[in-house]
């Protein structure tokens, strides 16, 4: 079943009334396929987000809205079908442990989140603006996007009981990236989806890259695309994730395009194909990437077949059942070859 085409009934059995009317007009509209998109997006209003001061420190207060678990499943279903392998937390005391967990993993150095009844988690404010501000302003610099680099490798270090391997965000676009000026310091944020579990750790990692740099590529002008993507990669440096990178650089089809065109701003897709083709080749031209893919090709040489080249059937010097014969010789000097006879 086609979840735009054909989705009244299920949006009326996970949906309460009041999200109906929205959902069905999205269905029956004649909207272009952006519209449908944006207006999935802007529906799933899972948690609501304020500001405030709680003992003069500046706090982000997210709470879990009275829906959002039947919200969560409904947008989760869209996932499924068309193969995109993350998920919203659905249970809300899933979702408060892990926003809490990751929160203070990864910025409890300085800031910290904890739970305030069973909906609500409240962080403190990181410093700095989004990088996402700093795109659309203009003021993307690379000096950032080192930065960004830089604790993208640092978060995919931690180990994860949830992943049973090294961590990964799920949904680590532009806008979850922090960026303080003052120390030159990225920060993530936002924990409220995550990776399919049975995806392999560079897979999933690699995904965070790719979700970050498809925000870059519908925004960024031609001149800049290359060299941005290439210095954030290059800082990154883990070459086993960007060679997996490389493998997810193809644009999908079907349901799993309306997800790219939100991650891409709906820019058009033949400039994305484009770009990202570039990226690809760009890619392969990167030391690190070689590096791996000789070391991977070389892993897969089969063992030669001809182990006597020149005398068949007498032991090079270096054999292995030669050196076995002399080791036991040497050993056993003393031990006769064979048993006396009696005279």
């Amino acid at each position: 079943m086609g979840i735009l085409g054909d989705g009244a009934a299920l949006v009326e059995s996970l949906v309460p009334a009041g999200l109906i009317t929205a959902a069905s007009k999205m269905v029956e509209a004649p909207l272009g396929l952006a519209d449908v998109a944006t207006k999935l997006v802007e529906a799933i209003a899972i948690n609501s987000v304020s500001e405030k001061i709680r003992r003069k420190r500046p706090v982000v207060i997210k709470r879990r809205n009275i829906h959002s678990g039947q919200l969560a499943e409904l947008t989760n279903l869209y996932f499924r079908v068309a193969d995109i392998p993350i998920r919203f937390w659905s249970k809300v005391e899933d979702w408060q442990r892990w926003e809490i967990d990751c929160f203070n993993m990864l910025n409890g150095d300085r800031f910290r989140a904890s739970a305030s009844g069973s909906r609500t988690v409240i962080a403190d404010k990181l410093p700095g603006k989004s990088l996402w501000e700093h795109l659309n302003r203009g003021t993307l610099t690379r000096r950032m996007l080192l930065a960004a680099a830089a604790e993208f490798r640092r978060a995919h270090e931690f180990w994860s009981d949830e992943f049973r391997g090294r961590w990964s965000h799920g949904d680590a676009s532009i806008t979850n990236v922090i960026y303080e000026a003052s120390n030159n310091r990225a920060r993530l944020i936002d924990f409220e989806i995550y990776h399919e579990k049975s995806l392999a750790t560079a897979a999933r990692q690699a995904d965070d890259l790719l979700v970050f740099l498809l925000d870059l590529v519908g925004t960024l002008p031609t001149r800049q695309w290359l060299p941005f993507a290439t210095t954030f990669l290059e800082a990154y440096g883990d070459a086993e994730v960007i060679a997996q990178l490389r493998k997810q650089l193809d644009l999908p089809g079907g349901l799993a395009w309306i997800w790219w065109g939100v991650r891409t701003n709906f820019t058009n897709p033949a400039i994305v194909k484009r770009r990202l083709a570039n990226l690809s080749r760009a890619i392969a031209k990167m030391k690190s990437y070689d590096a791996t893919v000789s070391a991977r090709e070389r892993s897969k040489r089969r063992a030669s077949i001809s182990c006597q080249m020149t005398s068949p059937g007498i032991p090079k010097p270096s054999s292995r059942r030669r050196a076995i014969k002399e080791r036991a010789n040497a050993l056993s000097p003393g031990i006769p070859r064979r048993l006396p006879t009696k005279t």
